[in-house]
Formats: C-alpha cells, sequence, structure tokens
C-alpha cells in the first residue's frame, strides 16, 4: 500500500494547488480558532471546492460540539474528520455514527505511557494520526513542530491505519519512515515560511522525499526477498 501524504493547516488556494500539484493524498482544513491555520467556514467551502476530487479533504477540529461539526461538515464536505482534543472514545464513536464520515483520532505521544491511549482508540476511528504531545501547558494541541521519540512506535501494532506527525519536514520524513514504518506522515509547520503559510517548494519536496523513501523501501524488500530465494 502506498504511504499516504498528508499536507495540514491549508488556509489558502495557492496552499491547495501547491499540495494537489505536489501529490498529497489529504489536505487538511483546521476550524480551530486558536491555530494560526484556522479557516472561516466561507473559506472552507471555497479551498474545498478548489481541491475537487483529487484527494481527500479532512475536517480538523478540537473538542467541537455537534452544532459547529454539523456547520463545518456541510461547509467543507469532508471524506474524513480529525479530532485532535480530549474527545473520549464514547465521544469518537458518537460522531462517527451521528454523522456518517471516518474519523481520524489525533493521539498526543510525549513517552511511553502515552501508547496506552491507543488501545482506547483502535475500535472506534478509522484512522489514527500519532501527534508529538506539548510538552508545556497549552491551548494548541497540535501543529507545534515538535517530534517525539519515533524510537516508541518501533514495532507497534494498530487494527487501523496510522499516521505520523510532529516535527516532520522535508529534511526528516524518509528517516521517520525508515524508523517508524509508518503507513503514512502529516506536515503542516514543516512546509511552511511563516505560522500558516505554506510554501510551495517545501511542499513539493516533502512530497517528493517521502515518495523516494517509499520506492527506495519497496526496492530493499525485493532485493531482501531475492536473497532468501
Amino acid at each position: 500500500m502506498s504511504t499516504l501524504i498528508k499536507i495540514c493547516g491549508l488556509a489558502a488556494p495557492e496552499a491547495v494547488d501547491a499540495a494537489m500539484k505536489a501529490g498529497a493524498d489529504l489536505l487538511g482544513f483546521v476550524f480551530f480558532d486558536k491555530s494560526p491555520r484556522h479557516v472561516s467556514l466561507e473559506q472552507a467551502g471555497r479551498l474545498g471546492a478548489r481541491a475537487g476530487s483529487g484527494a481527500a479533504r479532512v475536517l480538523l477540529t478540537v473538542d467541537a460540539d455537534d452544532a459547529l461539526l454539523a456547520a463545518a461538515i456541510a461547509a467543507l464536505d469532508p471524506q474524513f474528520l480529525q479530532l485532535h482534543g480530549g474527545e473520549t472514545p464514547e465521544r469518537v464513536a458518537a460522531i462517527r455514527a451521528c454523522f456518517g464520515v471516518k474519523v481520524i483520532k489525533a493521539i498526543g505521544i510525549g513517552d511511553s505511557a502515552d501508547l496506552a491511549e491507543i488501545g482506547r482508540y483502535d475500535d472506534v476511528a478509522d484512522m489514527l494520526l500519532f501527534d508529538s504531545r506539548p510538552k508545556a501547558p497549552t491551548d494548541r494541541p497540535g501543529g507545534n513542530g515538535g517530534a517525539f521519540d519515533w524510537s516508541l512506535l518501533r514495532g507497534l501494532k494498530t487494527k487501523k491505519p496510522w499516521l505520523l506527525a510532529g516535527g516532520l519536514n522535508a529534511g526528516n520524513v524518509a528517516q521517520a519512515l525508515i524508523e517508524t514504518g509508518a503507513p503514512g506522515v502529516d506536515v503542516s509547520s514543516g512546509v511552511e515560511s511563516a505560522p500558516g503559510v505554506k510554501d510551495k517548494d517545501k511542499v513539493a519536496d516533502f512530497v517528493a522525499r517521502a515518495r523516494a523513501a517509499e520506492i527506495a523501501a519497496l526496492w530493499e524488500k525485493r532485493r531482501g526477498t531475492a536473497a532468501a530465494r
């Protein structure tokens, strides 16, 4: 299966164009007013229409109530909801059942103790996302540009596919994929020239290096299979 690549925090037409041109699989739009990447319902409608059907649209919210979710879904018509707050497994299941949209649940990772959270969400979400847990109290649970210890995810077994996030950029995405074996990656601040401003060259470079790492891993696997015969 091809590595999934998600470009998150798209807030301008040229950012959507850059992600689409680079070949991203998932486009993330943030509905969280404390984020520099927050978009209004009107903006979401325009950006979502610009994206068309070339990539899946992801609606990111943080502990949103049903009214906000309903309005945002109506504006963006997403293929996925990304829940990036403290939503309980029960809340995740309820949202999925109520709105009929696939759910990505973000889990903050700081140390090995946080891995226990995975089992709580593996049965109720369609996909998981592992982001770095903020080291200090903050009202922004994600998109802070920091990485966590990737070795914590070595040999990880989950029932659902997952994305690696937190501190990724073109310079380290290949190593991140090698170290974790992640089925997909998610980047936001790592492809920006300023908070909330995507850089088209950084977006293109990130996607290209992630794809190159995927191809290299495939060839290495084939070489290993051939040598074992």
